[in-house]
């Protein structure tokens, strides 16, 4: 489960260096559902999030060599941006992204919750000048689609309407397997190391 809000900045802190900073690269299989490939430094994922803005289904599966592949696979625009890892002194990490490329000049941040009550009674530092949590455009998957046609499924196909859907709840469960069986492939892989290893 991801608990999360967003905020737009005033101004970007002076001592950045300072601070953690991760290299990231992602790309979207799928944006209904979000089916997410990233690049995080060295580290690889597959991500699959559910609906939501503020609180949604999350699913993170290591990835390797498949990455390359898969992020050739991407629909729409390929997103890189340096994140900060900033601490908030309440306790909280703030994650600053300055975004690169086709989206220079943007920066978010998030801040990460574990629970509703958290997120509900968190007080934003005073450079927030702005909570974007539930605007739809600062949602990277739908960043994603930028500069992209918005022209209906419908329109797109020359389908009836229900037969897109039907198209849509296909393409989501095919994800979900996709998900689960990498995730079989991986535990089994891991187990049949752990084995050979004892024998």
């Amino acid at each position: 489960m991801e608990i999360e809000r967003k905020y737009l900045v005033s101004h970007i802190p002076d001592n950045l260096s300072e601070y953690h900073c991760r290299q990231i690269e992602q790309g979207y299989l799928s944006t209904n559902p979000v089916v997410r490939v990233r690049r995080d430094n060295d580290e690889y994922y597959l991500t699959y999030k559910g609906k939501g803005m503020m609180v949604r289904e999350e699913y993170n599966l290591p990835l390797n060599r498949a990455y390359e592949h898969l992020i050739q696979k991407a629909d729409g625009n390929v997103i890189t941006k340096k994140r900060y890892e900033i601490p908030d002194n309440t306790g909280y990490t703030i994650e600053l992204d300055i975004f690169e490329g086709v989206f220079a000049g943007t920066v978010l941040a998030e801040v990460e919750f574990d629970s509703v009550e958290e997120a509900d009674s968190y007080v934003a530092p005073e450079f927030f000048i702005k909570d974007v949590t539930t605007d739809p455009q600062y949602h990277n998957s739908n960043m994603s689609k930028r500069g992209l046609t918005n022209e209906k499924l419908t329109d797109i196909l020359d389908i009836h309407p229900d037969i897109a859907l039907e198209t849509l709840q296909r393409a989501r469960m095919a994800a979900i397997t996709l998900i689960k069986w990498l995730l079989c492939s991986t535990l089994s892989g891991a187990f049949i190391g752990l084995v050979g290893a004892l024998l």
